[in-house]
């Protein structure tokens, strides 16, 4: 058998309202540069800690975006892909609900630019990725199952 080793990464399908928060990778990100994409990073930790998905999320959305979301994260959906370096990548995507401050770009060589867009702009936006695409789609539809439980 052989011994692989994967890089961990999370993402997190921000809403707020009906809108998605969507930046644009800066060109000099090593793996998809100058894509449409959501916010996440991969996972790092020297110490063993509970909850290190989320943790680590909720601390990469505060320093990529200088956003807090709430808590209380979704499991939207994992898959995996290789890198633009052909390291094999386990991506962990989660629905988070926007809590407070206004989302900037907190580091030139990461973010290039932020967005809020609605399911609609996402999906018939011709510059999105399809992967984005699709787990927009899946993200809305547990966002809206959501809503409907807490009416």
């Amino acid at each position: 058998m052989d011994n692989l080793s994967y890089i961990v990464n999370v993402e997190a399908a921000i809403y707020k309202n009906d809108k998605w928060l969507i930046i644009k990778r800066s060109e000099k990100e090593e793996h998809a540069p100058g894509i449409l994409s959501i916010v996440g990073r991969k996972v790092k930790t020297k110490i063993s800690e509970n909850n290190v998905l989320e943790e680590t999320l909720i601390r990469e959305i505060m320093e990529e975006v200088d956003v807090q979301v709430l808590k209380t994260l979704h499991y939207v959906e994992s898959k995996s892909f290789i890198s633009d370096k052909g390291k094999i990548v386990i991506d962990i995507i989660f629905l988070c609900k926007y809590q407070s401050g206004e989302p900037k770009c907190m580091s030139d060589d990461e973010i290039s630019e932020i967005y809020w867009m609605s399911t609609t702009e996402i999906l018939e936006n011709k510059n999105t990725p399809i992967w984005l695409k699709e787990s927009i789609n899946k993200a809305e539809n547990i966002r809206l199952k959501i809503e409907k439980k807490n009416v």
